[in-house]
């Protein structure tokens, strides 16, 4: 059982690891690190991010209208392309943590954390993955979806031990949120 204080901290502590994890991955393999990059990177066009011009805390807002949820606040790890809000525990009814991130330039395929849980599938017919207890704690659930040329939007749940229940809530939130993402 997580105190408030604790709930607090988890999905910054969670969203840090996750979001700038140093891992290329795929489902069907075991996690190794990326390589150092030889070529030199230039700075492309806004045109060239599929999420120019989209707020991620206000995609939050909209997914968690009406549902308890305070304004989503951007994330510590990411705050360009991350946002968040955090219910907190009420009574015996556990909180719950949602974030999402809009990551240009990451594939939905990558940082796969734990390749033997991870789940292939689709969201309204967009590639996805879910990763349940993607760092390891019960509670847990990312829904990563694919988003065009090179990119991937992240919903990420957290909520109290049960991480089927995290899990349905992410499908749930991820299918409400890939209408209104750039094309696969």
């Amino acid at each position: 059982m997580s105190t408030p204080g604790t709930r607090n901290l988890l999905l910054p502590v969670a969203a840090t690891a996750i979001l700038l994890a140093g891992c290329d991955s795929s489902v069907d393999g075991a996690a190794t690190p990326s390589a150092p990059s030889t070529s030199t990177r230039t700075s492309s066009p806004a045109s060239a991010n599929p999420f120019s011009g989209m707020d991620p805390c206000a995609l939050v807002d909209r997914l968690l209208a009406g549902k308890g949820f305070p304004k989503a606040t951007p994330t510590v790890a990411d705050s360009k392309r991350s946002c968040a809000a955090q219910k907190p525990n009420v009574g015996t009814t556990d909180g719950a943590d949602v974030g999402i991130a809009l990551q240009n330039g990451q594939l939905y395929t990558d940082n796969i954390n734990n390749p033997s849980t991870a789940r292939r599938g689709d969201v309204n017919g967009r590639p996805s993955i879910e990763q349940p207890e993607p760092l390891g704690s019960p509670g847990q659930c990312q829904v990563g979806m694919a988003v065009a040329p090179n990119s991937r939007a992240l919903v990420l749940v957290t909520g109290g031990s049960d991480t089927a229940v995290s899990c349905q809530t992410a499908e749930d939130l991820a299918t409400k949120l890939e209408p209104l993402l750039p094309p696969a």
